[in-house]
């Protein structure tokens, strides 16, 4: 549909920042087109406390000013003429992407407890009978109880856990139910009545 004298942003020239909006864009390039120096340099200082006015909250950075400044050398495709009060030539730094993050793809028998479970379950398994082997699994097994309370499996039952253990670790972890001491969790019973509360 063409109505004439109307036109629609996915129809416009593609904002280098559109943070700053279509106005600031179209000073910037005004700005560029001047044919003085000395006009340039009034209209960019202008722009840059135009900007600096739109996110008061950076203004506690130390580099804030360095950024707006960066902003403008960007936005003027670094075609703006004028002295610029910071060094703007590390500007492009701003636009580049960091790559993606791969996601690990490891198979693990059960979802709800989670790589980093199955991780400390591969430590579990190396580590000699002491102290540190005694906290860790501490930690273990209190995560594995919340996850199994987070995942709604409705059973965070220390057998469950002390199971688990056992299967995961092929053996090396036996606890004794009559002496590991497990973390209190509350039950969710007590825990709806203290959200009702």
């Amino acid at each position: 549909m063409n109505i004439e004298g109307l036109d629609y942003n996915t129809q416009r020239k593609k904002l280098i920042l559109p943070e700053y909006g279509r106005e600031i864009q179209s000073m910037v390039d005004y700005a560029v087109s001047l044919p003085d120096k000395n006009e340039r340099q009034y209209c960019a200082e202008t722009i840059i406390s135009i900007m600096d006015s739109m996110y008061p909250q950076n203004r506690d950075n130390a580099d804030h000013l360095q950024k707006l400044w960066d902003h403008l050398a960007l936005m003027s495709n670094f075609k703006l003429d004028i002295d610029w009060p910071f060094d703007v030539s590390q500007a492009q730094k701003i636009q580049t992407k960091p790559e993606p993050l791969s996601y690990p793809m490891n198979k693990i028998p059960v979802r709800h407890y989670g790589n980093m479970v199955f991780e400390l379950f591969e430590k579990l398994k190396t580590m000699s009978p002491g102290e540190e082997r005694d906290e860790l699994l501490r930690i273990t097994a209190r995560q594995m109880k919340s996850n199994l309370m987070q995942w709604g499996h409705g059973s965070t039952d220390n057998e469950k856990v002390i199971s688990d253990l056992a299967r995961f670790t092929d053996g090396a972890i036996q606890l004794d139910p009559e002496t590991f001491k497990f973390d209190k969790y509350p039950s969710r019973e007590t825990d709806r009545k203290r959200k009702k509360k």
